[in-house]
């Protein structure tokens, strides 16, 4: 797609030049902050909703259910490193034995999480790692701990790896595969303090050990054992966690939602919120940053060495569902503010690649904080999805240190730093810079200097941003809100100049 040019009075920004702030922005292009994982972009497709049956599958002329060609493409063209199946709340309800066999021989189960819908098993391991090669992507698998055994986890490992003559193996075979699909990354139950089974940290944490025993390695697969981890600021579970199992453990994974409201009364409406709701959805999402930084020293004090990954394997904005749609599928729309509370979150993540590695946003099609919605034939990329494809430039790249002066984003009397960034540089040289101005009145301009490097022309740029706060895109106007070409980055005499708009979210490639 031909992208247009923006022209910078078009913003309304030739008025408010004069009057707006100025920040200092130095990056050290000889620095290194460590890789940026490319599966910190990882994504999450539970059955959930509409998120599996009319997402990620629909229903051809026969009345089966194909993987949808149009997602793939969409989702191929982002990138996706990963995508963690079946759940979520539903992993621990799960019998992968149901979702085996001939489709008309499988048998049915209520999804009692999830709307109380009748779940066909339609789509199981054969049909996930269907679509994991078409995607081609990585699979993160999630076991059964809530209400399933030890031999139903064991077996189940089994069938996905085992590449010799073995039990399921063999059964795989006579399912249609005879190769092993090599999976590596394995969850040991999900939220196990809460829909998992709520369970004390210290009860899980000997469940854990004895689940992971019998993930045994077979061929060239070891497993990456992935642990349930806290919910948000739940340091006791990581504490207990890490003293107990740590020493078996790979990767644990922490779950933290952005709400503009509570769990427990309202938690404030995707499209017709305020710019209260806007100060509070950002306030919500750079708790990230405590979160990640308490949780951090927990786990360095028993593992010094950084072994064990922390997972952010739930993330996003969760607002009540839209009005119309079916109780309990979780559809919502998505805006331009949950556009760049994604790239605030993004940044956090990148400060902590000492340890965070992993992350996925919740959830990849028609579920929260989706990247796609469907409707029938029709498809729509939200405001969240482009700001995954303008970051796709820092995937696999090296972070770059770098001092900003945030500046302060004000609304009756509290504060919230208004800039938020990354800057990278990748395999081939080339430098990326990311800025987010979270200040939905106030343009900002960011002076940019590379220290002892001296800057010669800005490659490209890509601008997202809008007029109004909950701009976002409509079956019948899905192209409302998408990146534009930016042209409000200037370099002269080896310092660069960007003029930020309110509200909005730029990526630049530079050159020395």
């Amino acid at each position: 797609m031909t992208l247009p040019k923006l022209l910078l009075p078009a913003l309304g920004l030739a008025t408010t030049l004069a009057a707006q702030p100025s920040h200092e922005m130095t990056i050290d292009a000889t620095g290194d902050n460590g890789q940026i994982s490319r599966h910190l972009y990882g994504h999450f497709a539970e059955h959930l909703g509409r998120g599996i049956y009319d997402g990620f599958w629909k229903k051809d002329s026969a009345d089966q259910y194909i993987i949808r060609d149009d997602v793939v493409a969409a989702m191929k063209e982002l990138g996706v490193p990963n995508l963690r199946w079946p759940g979520g709340c539903f992993a621990d309800y799960y019998f992968w034995e149901h979702g085996v066999g001939p489709k008309d021989e499988r048998p049915t189960v209520v999804n009692n999480l999830w709307g109380g819908v009748t779940e066909d098993n339609s789509v199981g391991t054969h049909e996930f790692m269907d679509l994991v090669a078409e995607l081609e992507t990585e699979p993160i698998v999630v076991g059964n701990v809530g209400s399933g055994t030890v031999e139903d986890m064991a077996n189940w490992w089994q069938y996905l790896n085992h590449p010799g003559e073995s039990p399921m193996a063999k059964r795989r075979a006579e399912n249609g595969r005879e190769e092993p699909w090599n999976v590596r990354f394995f969850g040991v139950g999900n939220e196990s303090w809460g829909c998992g089974g709520h369970m004390r940290p210290e009860f899980y944490a000997d469940l854990y050990r004895q689940y992971s025993t019998f993930l045994h390695g077979y061929g060239d697969v070891s497993p990456f054992r992935i642990a349930t981890g806290p919910a948000g600021n739940d340091y006791v579970w990581t504490e207990v966690l890490m003293e107990r199992a740590g020493d078996r453990i790979d990767g644990i994974d922490l779950h933290h939602y952005t709400l503009d409201g509570s769990w427990t009364t309202h938690k404030g409406q995707a499209v017709n919120f305020d710019e209260g709701g806007w100060f509070r959805l950002m306030e919500r999402a750079m708790e990230m940053d405590e979160l990640l930084t308490n949780h951090k020293a927990i786990m360095d004090t028993y593992d010094p060495e950084k072994r064990v990954w922390l997972i952010v394997g739930e993330w996003g904005t969760w607002h009540e569902q839209e009005e119309g749609s079916t109780p309990g599928f979780l559809y919502q729309q998505n805006t331009l503010r949950d556009a760049l509370t994604a790239s605030v979150t993004l940044d956090i993540f990148h400060q902590h690649l000492d340890r965070v590695k992993m992350a996925n946003i919740a959830q990849t099609i028609n579920v929260l904080q989706a990247m796609i919605l469907t409707d029938g034939e029709r498809m729509l990329r939200t405001p969240t999805y482009h700001t995954f494809d303008m970051y796709k430039v820092h995937r696999d790249a090296i972070a770059l240190p770098f001092e900003l002066d945030r500046g302060e984003y004000e609304r009756d009397g509290e504060s919230l730093p208004a800039l938020s960034g990354t800057a990278s540089i990748d395999a081939e040289g080339r430098i990326h810079l990311s800025l987010t101005n979270i200040d939905p009145n106030q343009s900002r301009t960011v002076t940019v200097s590379l220290g002892e490097n001296t800057l010669k022309r800005v490659v490209s740029g890509r601008i997202l941003t809008a007029d109004a706060m909950n701009t976002h895109n409509t079956f019948d106007a899905p192209d409302t809100l998408v990146p534009q070409l930016f042209s409000g980055a200037k370099v002269k005499k080896g310092t660069l100049t960007i003029e930020l708009p309110a509200k909005s979210l730029v990526t630049l490639e530079l050159a020395d």
